[in-house]
């Protein structure tokens, strides 16, 4: 029978561990501010703006719990299993591995011993048998006559029981013991210990009458019954469930709450949380609790053999074993921190950096073309133009760059030319050549650049947009002379104002980081008025126009990775 219980017991625990398991995922978002206290508020701005390392402790949601279990006491009379007990708690995390949680606990304990004593002429509850006296803790009468006893005239035997009903309120410090993982996000798994200390208030009585009667145990005690199991069950159908009689206590000699025996506890155990979903889990736990008293089983003597009865040095103590469910409460919060792993913010910014400050990418461009040196196949003389090889550009390929070139288009017929790029065939008078030699005229080489349109709210670049934006980097590289400005749009609020920014930055990013041009290439210009808030515009800078190519965000509390 009792492997039977115990392979049921494992088939469960491990059917909690699959909903366990199946339950992991990642951490909070570490840029989401609504998560963050105010007094934390200064931390989180610096950490976003990369002056300061370390991001603020999140604002994280409280946890209420129930439970019910098995109650048992460990004395000097052996304990009835299992006796009901019930409890509850509320917990907060004050950081990753440590907690605080306020529990009060209420339990109900029994014991019946299946060896007769005869030597209770000094417990005050079974001074009923053979008109023994009232003893009070140190021995001493408090009233009552006894006649002779001794080993040669033992009292009649009887069987020690108890009935104890016990309430403890203790302050316990959790310590989380797995949460802290190098090698996945989280668990579904919470293992934990605690200690903590409290006051517990008990109230024990005896089954010493039978009515009004003490009951009389010479049928249990006459030899019929060889074990403990037959004895015990003997002595359940003897007794009723009365417990009438006060058992031993400390009387006036301790502090008393609402009538009952209070005393000062310590707490330790452990326990094992399975996460249903990221506002329930399920606990099971076992905790034991230490009162210096030795009368919550209501008996303090120790009889030894030769017929006598000394006070007992040991103290009792009591065990609760739970099954109980908790609930995380609070808004704007992330789940209990002892639920959350540290290190994910940590693993995840070295694996995708978002937030990591990465130095600026050096690619050097000597001739400064537009054509950074690693791809270069020539050095351009300042101020020609160029193929996306780096190679001068020749329109007409009579052999003289464009730079160079007098005669921008010469016919093939009219070639070969001269040094200055003129062929051959005659011209009535010198305004053949008027306007074809290179200007500088960024809105002519560049001509009309696309716009780039996102998705409501998104700060996302499609793929589409970065096809588009494939093109104006062709551009830019044959025209290493021109800028660009880029224009987002709507400045009516403080987010309107943001989500502008936003999308000029990552246009201008995915321009340096993808394409390989200079920043300086850019102006930056958002919030602005006349266009549609879900696109950004692109434009050739007039000649002389300047402008700034990086912006400080308005209000970088506001910005969200999407």
């Amino acid at each position: 029978m009792a492997s039977k219980k115990y392979s049921l017991l494992a088939g469960f625990l491990c059917l909690l561990a699959s909903i366990g398991f199946s339950q992991m995922g990642s951490s909070y978002d570490v840029k989401d501010s609504s998560v963050i206290p105010s007094k934390r508020m200064p931390q989180h701005t610096e950490f976003l703006n990369g002056t300061y390392n370390f991001p603020a402790k999140p604002r994280n949601q409280w946890e209420v719990g129930v439970k019910v279990g098995a109650f048992t006491v460990s004395g000097d009379v052996p304990s009835v299993f299992p006796t009901p007990g019930f409890g509850l708690h509320v917990r907060k995390a004050f950081g990753y591995v440590f907690s605080m949680r306020l529990e009060y606990m209420y339990g109900i304990g029994k014991g019946l011993s299946w060896l007769p004593a005869e030597n209770y002429a000094k417990n005050s509850a079974w001074n009923t048998k053979n008109n023994a006296p009232v003893i009070d803790v140190n021995g001493g009468p408090l009233g009552g006559t006894l006649g002779p006893i001794s080993a040669g005239n033992p009292l009649e035997p009887i069987y020690y029981n108890y009935k104890t009903q016990t309430q403890d309120l203790s302050l316990q410090g959790v310590f989380t013991l797995n949460n802290i993982r190098f090698h996945k996000s989280k668990t579904g798994i919470n293992l934990y210990g605690f200690a903590g200390i409290g006051g517990s208030v008990y109230d024990t009585k005896v089954n010493a009458l039978n009515g009004s009667t003490p009951y009389d145990f010479s049928g249990i005690n006459g030899g019929q019954y060889k074990n403990r199991k037959d004895t015990r069950k003997a002595l359940r159908d003897l007794l009723d469930d009365s417990y009438e009689t006060p058992a031993q206590n400390q009387g006036d000699r301790r502090p008393k709450l609402f009538g009952n025996t209070f005393k000062p506890s310590g707490t330790i155990g452990v326990g094992l949380a399975f996460k249903l979903s990221k506002r329930l889990n399920l606990a099971i736990e076992d905790r034991h609790t230490f009162i210096k008293d030795d009368l919550l089983d209501g008996q303090q003597w120790q009889e030894h053999s030769y017929g006598d009865a000394v006070l007992t040095s040991d103290f009792d103590s009591y065990n609760y074993a739970s099954v109980g469910l908790n609930i995380n409460l609070g808004g704007k919060a992330v789940e209990p921190l002892w639920w959350l792993n540290p290190l994910d913010y940590a693993y995840s910014e070295i694996r995708n950096p978002r937030l990591m400050r990465l130095p600026k990418p050096v690619l050097p461009d000597s001739d400064g073309d537009g054509v950074t040196d690693q791809f270069d196949q020539e050095q351009t003389p300042q101020g020609c133009p160029v193929d996306t090889h780096g190679v001068s550009r020749d329109s007409d390929g009579d052999g003289v760059p464009d730079c160079k070139d007098k005669e921008l288009v010469t016919p093939t017929y009219c070639q070969p030319v001269d040094a200055d790029g003129v062929g051959k065939c005659p011209c009535p008078d010198s305004t053949c050549f008027e306007g074809l030699r290179f200007k500088n005229d960024c809105s002519q080489s560049l001509g009309a650049l696309p716009s780039v349109t996102f998705k409501q709210g998104s700060i996302r670049i499609s793929d589409d947009a970065k096809g588009l934006l494939a093109s104006i980097g062709a551009r830019l590289r044959n025209s290493p002379e021109c800028k660009v400005v880029v224009v987002g749009y709507c400045s009516s609020n403080k987010r309107e104002q943001q989500l502008s920014w936003d999308r000029v930055n990552a246009i201008i990013n995915y321009m340096v980081e993808k394409e390989g041009l200079s920043i300086d290439r850019f102006i930056f210009s958002y919030g602005q008025d006349g266009g549609d808030c879900n696109t950004v515009d692109m434009r050739a800078a007039a000649s002389g126009e300047e402008g700034p190519n990086t912006v400080p965000a308005p209000h970088p509390n506001l910005r969200k990775n999407k």
